[in-house]
């Protein structure tokens, strides 16, 4: 069964809507739940999650409220932390590690934090079995390639191109995606572009897709309450799991 990887951004548009939202796509297909931590400047993601940043953190969002929702979610949803890593740095790293372990936060992404420099919390992630997960991207060479998903746990996150989240384009991945699995048994799951009409070709070769600014889109859509924007999120899941299991 291939697994489907949802991003949300925590806290909006409510906190308490974060928690309803996550617990319905648990339901609804949802293997892994990435909880986004609202940062000023989102560097790797597309307008639509960076939109849903800036509101987020307009209303008053703060690290401490990702922590008090995790505590909410984890779980019952398999849960990680996908955020830059200015806060998780200014709350510090062993302290982080150690809260995320207590609450039962299984992963971090961190896509602004380079391989070699992740090398130095390494430690700190295996003590706490929370997962650092990797990026690979189709620019990456084999060699390179190697390197990054030596220590891989949990997943492989490959950016399906060169660019930023919620973009159309795409890449012939099948070259990279044979690299990697001659070089490690971690399961790799796709991300960047995946939404319900790209999804069955984006799964190809691999174990899963990451999803992100298709939900996210629902969530700014202002002509829907907060109950329809739920359904239509949960609809998306379904049918997204459904179809890279086809």
């Amino acid at each position: 069964m291939k697994h489907l990887v949802a991003y949300i951004t925590t806290g909006f548009p409510e906190k308490a809507f974060t928690v309803d939202l996550a617990l319905a796509l648990g339901e609804s297909g949802v293997d892994s739940l990435e909880l986004g931590v609202p940062f000023s400047d989102p560097v790797a993601d597309g307008p639509v999650i960076e939109q849903a940043n800036f509101l987020a953190l307009e209303k008053g969002l703060r690290f401490r409220d990702v922590l008090e929702l995790s505590e909410q979610i984890a779980s019952k949803v398999d849960t990680l932390w996908m955020g830059y890593f200015n806060p998780f740095y200014q709350y510090g790293m062993d302290a982080l590690l150690k809260k995320a372990n207590e609450i039962g936060v299984s992963g971090m992404i961190i896509p602004d934090l380079p391989h070699e420099e992740a090398g130095v919390y390494k430690t700190q992630f295996d003590t706490n079995a929370v997962s650092n997960i990797s990026f690979v991207a189709p620019t990456d060479d084999d060699a390179r390639i190697k390197e990054l998903v030596r220590d891989s746990k949990k997943f492989i996150y490959l950016v399906a191109y060169a660019g930023i989240t919620g973009s159309g384009q795409s890449e012939d991945l099948q070259p990279v995606i044979t690299s990697i699995k001659s070089h490690t048994e971690t399961p790799v799951y796709v991300g960047f572009g995946v939404n319900e009409k790209t999804a069955k070709e984006k799964v190809a070769g691999v174990d899963g897709v990451i999803v992100g600014s298709a939900f996210v889109n629902v969530l700014l859509q202002e002509d829907m309450n907060y109950q329809q924007k739920i359904e239509k999120c949960c609809s998306i899941a379904r049918e997204i799991k459904q179809k890279i299991n086809e």
